[in-house]
């Protein structure tokens, strides 16, 4: 008589499919981990602020139709990509990047009032948080386009389409920010993003960061300008220029995180030659 057989639980293995389907890592859950402690130390830090928003619902309502699904969404959706194909090695120089560079934004915006937010701060330090994640997300939605948009036989298409896009969005740029020309932080945006038009280096990963980080900031601009978190000069919710200037962010940060790159392998090695190497004449 046969014996009966042992019930088997499938929920790790299922587990472990839905982990590879997502792409997630070991690095995955550090990235999430360390997403989350800084949305804690926000809200906690910012408590005020928090009031405010949850005082803005009527919970004893209709909460679900003032709730901020678009918020939750944009958050979720972020999680998820920030997730896959995490690699602590790599993504830290994403985030310092992001760090350093939305600082700089910001501060560019907020100090000749190209935009400003509802607590009149310029920056706000609450929002340069925002910057890392949005470019750790970048990174992995320019491997999903990578992936599917062909490479080698749309070479001379990219070239193309790379004179096409860099030089409108800089002329683009130039009109918005002309009431604030006079200013030298404007000055210095307008000269970066003019050498980063003429200098491409790959212009095919610069359309893709582009396109990525435009498609990323439309959402987070429509979110923002719509609930009055930050306001445009133009008072346009959202200004087409901020959904775009995402993209050109994303451009810049990603030739800032190769220039870093370049620049740590030369340290590098010359640790290593100074290191493992005899000097000429040493035995």
């Amino acid at each position: 008589m046969p014996e009966p057989a042992t019930p088997t639980n499938n929920k790790p293995s299922q587990n472990r499919r839905l982990a590879d389907l997502l792409g997630w890592t070991k690095s995955s859950y550090a990235i999430l981990g360390g997403f989350l402690l800084i949305v804690f130390l926000i809200v906690y830090i910012w408590w005020p602020i928090a009031v405010e928003v949850a005082a803005s619902i009527d919970w004893g309502g209709a909460w679900w139709l003032y709730f901020d699904w678009l918020l939750v969404g944009i958050f979720l959706v972020m999680t998820l990509l920030i997730m896959s194909g995490a690699d602590l090695r790599k993504d830290w120089l994403i985030v310092f990047v992001g760090f350093v560079g939305g600082l700089v934004i910001e501060g560019w915006g907020t100090q000749t009032n190209l935009w400003f937010y509802f607590t009149a701060e310029r920056p706000p330090l609450w929002i340069i948080p925002a910057w890392p994640i949005a470019s750790l997300s970048i990174d992995r939605l320019v491997r999903i386009l990578d992936h599917y948009i062909p490479r080698q036989d749309a070479k001379r298409y990219h070239r193309l389409l790379y004179w096409l896009v860099f030089p409108t969005f800089a002329g683009y740029m130039l009109f918005f920010t002309w009431p604030t020309v006079d200013k030298l932080l404007t000055l210095m945006a307008i000269l970066l993003v003019t050498c980063l038009t003429l200098t491409p280096t790959d212009p095919r990963a610069a359309l893709l960061n582009f396109a990525a980080g435009s498609a990323l900031g439309y959402f987070l601009e429509l979110w923002g300008t719509t609930r009055q978190c930050w306001t445009y000069y133009t008072y346009e919710t959202p200004p087409f220029f901020a959904v775009l200037a995402h993209g050109m962010a994303a451009v810049a940060f990603w030739r800032a995180g190769l220039l870093l790159q370049m620049m740590l392998g030369k340290v590098k090695r010359l640790h290593d030659l100074l290191v493992y190497k005899q000097l000429p004449g040493e035995e």
